[in-house]
């Protein structure tokens, strides 16, 4: 119960995370005036301290907590017999109407030899990783390997991330990658980006990757003394016989419309099995939207439309939501672009957090929000309000006028909107304003 969020996912994730954080700005003490000091920790206590954090939530998403609310809970594999019918186990369950949400797992990519010497993956690494390797390969370098890889680097592992495109975060602005890139290597991580593992071997107690390419194109091995791979994913729909039940499905997941419906309408599906966006936040909205539409069919609420945030964990973290430039250019639009750095915001500067910047993307001649790219401490927190703000419509100037507590990280909404103001004053405008001004200082 909980899927992979709450097991394998966000929260362990998330928890290592806060204390890798800490244990960062332990060694940073100096800036902050303190004298320089190496933290003291071991490695089995941080894991236990994730664990520990994680069963506090547990208790939300229990089998216990879905029966006193009155929900019948069935565990083991599930299959259809049906449009209507379902088995689990030995029994068989008809309903009017049936949710998928089976979720998504990791990828593993076909390496040769990857399966004789063993690896992690998100669905293991939490529980199963128990004695702190020396040297650590991951093995991707999307959200789950930069966040991860950053994570253990701190606390003291030799990680090397291995990623297949040239760019880690291949989905995110270049400028917002090549700092989290930065980030990585000033933590100690080596990254090895358009390169390709093409085998695996055991040589002396240690694993052995054959690299291909790479920065600088040779192909080299590295030794590490445990794997993570971080690939990506894919949707859970074996097993289930969508077959029987007339449901379509692809390699991205089950087919749905913009109600959620499958090509049967009295069957949902929602979540990770759904795609492409596998966030638990969607995952949440997609639930909301499948109950108002069994409850109130007259009333059909679809989830095509929706504005989708989401955030990258490091450290600064990348939030984003929208297109970005390479997003934009792709599709023909024509964009203004607006650049704030985070060193200009005061508070940044107090707190010792000044990497990073808020890039915001509006349709060229308007104030309208198309994308945001944060790149800070607090990134995901700070998205929200461009996030309301392309939701209801408010542009970019109507976060101009909007009264932000000072000193904020949230100043930087309003600082990339002044930009934006600066921009639309004629060369004219700008000599009365001169003119008003040096009159008034007399």
């Amino acid at each position: 119960m909980g899927g992979e969020c709450l097991n394998t996912g966000c929260v362990p994730s998330k928890a290592l995370i806060s204390s890798t954080r800490l244990i960062d700005h332990i060694r940073r003490a100096e800036e902050w005036g303190l004298d320089t000091t190496t933290p003291a920790f071991r490695f089995e206590g941080v894991m236990a301290r994730m664990r520990e954090r994680r069963a506090a939530l547990a208790p939300n998403d229990s089998q216990e907590r879905f029966e006193k609310l009155g929900i019948d809970v069935f565990r083991g594999p599930a299959k259809f017999l049906s449009p209507q019918e379902v088995r689990v186990g030995t029994a068989t369950l008809k309903a009017r109407n049936f949710v998928i949400a089976t979720g998504s797992r990791p990828t593993v990519p076909p390496i040769e030899g990857l399966e004789d010497v063993g690896y992690f993956t998100n669905e293991t690494v939490f529980d199963k990783l128990v004695e702190k390797p020396d040297r650590l390969a991951i093995l991707g370098g999307g959200p789950i390997g930069c966040e991860l890889g950053q994570a253990f680097a701190r606390l003291g592992i030799r990680v090397t991330l291995v990623q297949r495109s040239p760019q880690i975060l291949e989905k995110e602005d270049p400028d917002a990658a090549g700092v989290i890139r930065r980030q990585l290597e000033a933590d100690g991580a080596t990254i090895l980006a358009g390169a390709s593992v093409r085998a695996a071997t055991s040589k002396n107690g240690s694993i052995v990757l054959s690299i291909d390419g790479g920065d600088g194109g040779e192909d080299r091995s590295i030794t590490c003394d445990a794997v993570l791979v971080a690939a990506g994913r894919a949707p859970n729909v074996e097993g289930l016989d969508l077959e029987s039940a007339g449901v379509r499905s692809s390699k991205d997941g089950v087919t749905v419309n913009r109600h959620l419906q499958t090509s049967q309408p009295h069957i949902y599906a929602a979540g990770d099995v759904v795609g492409p966006y596998r966030f638990t936040h969607v995952a949440d909205l997609h639930a909301r939207t499948v109950v108002r539409n069994i409850l109130f069919p007259w009333l059909q609420a679809k989830c095509d439309d929706a504005i989708v945030p989401w955030c990258t964990y490091t450290s600064p973290e990348v939030a984003r939501v929208g297109w970005n430039e390479t997003d934009a250019r792709a599709k023909g639009i024509e964009y203004d672009v607006f650049t704030q750095p985070v060193a200009e915001i005061d508070r940044a500067v107090l707190e010792s957090e000044e990497i990073g910047f808020a890039k915001v993307l509006t349709r060229k001649g308007t104030d309208r929000i198309i994308g945001v790219t944060i790149v800070s401490e607090r990134a995901g927190d700070l998205l929200a309000e461009f996030v309301l703000a392309m939701k209801t419509g408010t542009g970019l100037s109507g976060i101009g006028r909007t009264i932000h507590s000072y000193p904020t990280f949230s100043e930087i909404a309003r600082k990339v909107a002044d930009q934006r103001q600066k921009t639309r004053l004629t060369p004219i405008a700008k000599k009365i304003f001169g003119f008003l001004y040096a009159f008034n200082r007399r």
